[in-house]
């Protein structure tokens, strides 16, 4: 290990309260580096979801280990600085050994940039240390769903002064052969129903892990709940208080359809679930029935077993996004208008639900063999 290097570590509540989890930033001596760690419990505090904030922490680490390598002040850093540091991730291979992508680069420097903004608003350094790092831009072609004004004053906006070249790459979406493949390679009625749930409503898999039965309004009628939501349903809520730090992204509530095959599928696991007595006194929905801590909340860790054992027994990869980008591909081809698709992925932008709008690679590939078929049968 560099003797420079800064690392990026959880440390765990001296009480033992498993939401008093928190990431800190590390110096060479093992030492807490003040700074990087406030910004952390900043983030914490403004709801950030457990998975962001580890991001930002491995990253924000990476760029102080540079700073230290290089003899960069980091409390002053120049815009000559942090090109030199946009080409040493373009050119340094990460932790596996693999390039980086210009979206990654670009995710680590928006980290770094967030974090000198924070520290300048809380008068750790100089506002213009921060200032310099973007710049005026005007957007002559807003994206969809930007709101401009009445007389186009929010157009001018704050662009990142130091951005790496991004090479768009294709959402990965399952075939509908792979739908059925994924189903069946589920080893028990539990990860079956997660699967399921997550293809028919788009949810991502912090939103899933998250839902309490409480969220689960499968009755044709839930007047009697207190909602007045016909028809089977889930409510999408922004909690930080569940015992696995499943967090939803988006801070609004949010209501998704439910399909007869996935109510029938909770059916199912609701009587593996009701025979294991230590998970009646659990709230989520999704928790441990077929090894200990008999009753627990389901992890991330735990789901991201169950992805990696599904990838090895379909033979492909399997990631929880694939589940959301697969639901959001079959409502736009099934003619969803986007606006309504966006309410559904609970996207704030329109411009996050229009990347569904594009041909993925299958359909470009049949349109060109159709054409040629085609072609072929005229010239007999």
């Amino acid at each position: 290990m560099n003797a420079d290097t800064f690392q990026a570590e959880r440390a765990l509540s001296p009480t033992g309260d498993p939401h008093g989890t928190r990431w800190v930033i590390l110096d060479p001596q093992l030492s807490i580096h003040q700074e990087g760690t406030d910004f952390l419990t900043f983030l914490h505090g403004a709801d950030r979801s457990v998975n962001t904030i580890r991001v930002y922490a491995g990253r924000l680490a990476l760029f102080l280990t540079w700073c230290a390598e290089y003899a960069v002040d980091w409390r002053t850093v120049t815009l000559a600085s942090m090109a030199r540091f946009r080409f040493w991730l373009e050119s340094t291979p990460g932790r596996r050994g693999k390039s980086r992508s210009g979206a990654t680069v670009n995710a680590t420097i928006t980290a770094v940039v967030e974090y000198l903004r924070y520290c300048a608003l809380h008068g750790v350094i100089a506002s213009e240390v921060a200032d310099r790092l973007s710049q005026p831009r005007y957007l002559a072609t807003p994206p969809p769903g930007f709101g401009a004004g009445e007389r186009g004053q929010f157009r001018t906006v704050r662009a990142k002064a130091i951005k790496s070249r991004e090479v768009e790459k294709p959402y990965e979406a399952l075939s509908e052969e792979q739908v059925a493949a994924v189903a069946a390679g589920c080893r028990t009625a539990r990860d079956r129903f997660l699967v399921v749930l997550m293809l028919a409503t788009g949810i991502r898999i912090g939103e899933a892990l998250g839902l309490r039965r409480q969220d689960m309004h499968f009755l044709p009628d839930s007047r009697a709940l207190g909602c007045s939501v016909s028809g089977a349903h889930i409510h999408v809520r922004h909690r930080r208080d569940n015992e696995n730090k499943a967090l939803a992204k988006s801070r609004y509530p949010r209501v998704v359809p439910v399909d007869g095959p996935t109510v029938a599928e909770y059916v199912t696991y609701r009587v593996d679930r009701d025979a294991v007595v230590e998970a009646e006194a659990n709230d989520l929905v999704f928790v441990n029935l077929y090894q200990r801590p008999l009753g627990k909340a389901m992890t991330y860790q735990a789901a991201k077993g169950m992805f990696e054992r599904l990838s090895q027994q379909c033979g492909f990869v399997v990631r929880p996004h694939m589940l959301r980008h697969t639901a959001a591909t079959a409502w736009v081809r099934a003619g969803v208008p986007i606006d309504v698709v966006q309410q559904l992925m609970g996207h704030v932008s329109a411009a996050s639900t229009a990347i569904y709008l594009h041909a993925n690679e299958r359909e470009k590939r049949e349109a060109v063999e159709r054409v040629a078929a085609q072609r072929e049968v005229a010239a007999r």
